[in-house]
């Protein structure tokens, strides 16, 4: 698989653009379609989730943003206490079943390790958990707008997505779709959102920007052996006022 070809400087310039605003606006409502709420839920995105987890942040448990090292890590939110970390795709600091969600964005297409990232994120998961994987669609204009970051890395159909899933031990349950807006920075264009998205949903579902695959943990699986078992794993330790730190334990 291809590394990332974009960075958190890319990523922020983008949503910061009014193109980048819509994209936002329109996978977060279809977000929130498939997970109306975070009440009493551990949330962790991975990627660059954060534009997505921000409606989850006064009703979740917990919510985290963990991103990898070779995409950058950004303070956030703003406005709080950090709750970001920089991480290593394939070893995340964090507890087996630990986690209840998981947001995926900005993550499959441009991981460098797809299985063992899944195969962690599959770690975390408590029984019942459910991961969310927001990937760009290869016969979506999108995956060939490369002035985006949807259209870095490896796009993948849908029977790909759902495939890699079964191979690391998910079960494809829902899918959805979203950024039927062409994607180009016209006025016009972009005014005509929502109305895009409503065509779009009902007769246009192949060609939509993004796929969004909702999976559940299959619990009859075992977690595997680690070639590295003995290595010591990073952990996440919050600092008063500032981002998550990870040490060695």
């Amino acid at each position: 698989m291809p590394a990332m070809h974009t960075d958190i400087v890319d990523l922020r310039e983008f949503y910061q653009s009014s193109l980048g605003q819509v994209a936002r606006r329109v996978i977060r409502r279809r977000l929130r379609e498939m997970w109306p709420s975070g009440a009493g839920q551990r949330m962790v995105g991975i990627g660059y989730a954060t534009p997505y987890l921000r409606p989850y942040l006064a009703e979740a448990e917990r919510v985290v943003a963990l991103m990898p090292a070779g995409l950058g890590v950004t303070y956030w939110p703003a406005e709080g206490p950090g709750l970001t970390a920089l991480i290593e795709e394939t070893e995340l600091p964090l507890a087996d079943l630990s986690v209840d969600r998981v947001l995926l964005v900005h993550g499959l297409e441009g991981a460098e390790q797809v299985r063992p990232m899944l195969r962690e994120i599959w770690r975390v998961l408590a029984g019942g958990g459910r991961l969310l994987a927001v990937v760009p669609n290869r016969r979506g204009m999108w995956a060939r707008a490369e002035g985006t970051p949807f259209g870095q890395g490896h796009p993948y159909s849908v029977g790909q997505v759902k495939q890699v899933l079964r191979d690391t031990l998910f079960v494809p349950e829902r899918t959805s779709h979203a950024l039927f807006v062409p994607p180009v920075n016209s006025r016009l264009s972009l005014a005509w959102a929502p109305a895009w998205e409503e065509i779009g949903i009902r007769w246009f579902r192949a060609i939509a920007g993004v796929t969004m695959i909702e999976a559940s943990k299959q619990l009859f699986a075992g977690i595997p052996r680690r070639a590295e078992q003995h290595a010591p794993r990073r952990l996440i330790i919050p600092l008063p006022g500032g981002a998550p730190q990870m040490r060695r334990e």
